[in-house]
């Protein structure tokens, strides 16, 4: 299976949240996990976040910035290059996304056509969802998945 991750779905994987069982048993089961360049940097940045707040201890974060530095070469990742920032413009016109979330969106959508209609999209964001099972939809019904 294939799997594709957002940055609210990633982070789950260092930070111990509701979501984080059913994330680690996804990726767990995953055969490929893709997710976008920019979930480096979104979830560097929530960790500091959640550091700043407090949900987060000096050791905690450090370990946090451990383990995804460590995962992060086994992830297959999709470059956020001018063509998909495009499409990912298109996307959050279409679908009213924010930025990023648009760029996931894109980079999800190039994956499915590679990897199939069956790739599974993992996101905690109630908008994105519904927009990569639109997506889906679309894409399953397209005369290029119709074999």
């Amino acid at each position: 299976m294939t799997v594709y991750l957002d940055t609210s779905s990633a982070i789950k994987l260092y930070v111990s949240e509701d979501g984080s069982d059913v994330v680690r048993e996804l990726v767990g089961a995953a055969s490929i996990v893709v997710t976008s360049v920019v979930t480096y940097a979104e979830s560097r940045s929530a960790l500091a976040r959640l550091r700043r707040e407090g949900a987060l201890t000096a050791a905690k974060l450090k370990a946090a910035k451990r383990q995804l530095d460590e995962q992060w070469p086994s992830f297959i990742t999709i470059l956020a290059t001018h063509a998909l920032c495009q499409a990912a413009g298109n996307l959050a016109e279409q679908y009213a996304l924010r930025g990023f979330d648009s760029i996931h969106l894109a980079s999800f959508a190039e994956v499915a056509k590679r990897a199939g209609p069956q790739t599974q999209f993992s996101s905690f964001d109630d908008r994105l969802n519904e927009a990569a099972r639109k997506m889906s939809r679309r894409l399953r019904r397209s005369p290029a998945n119709r074999k």
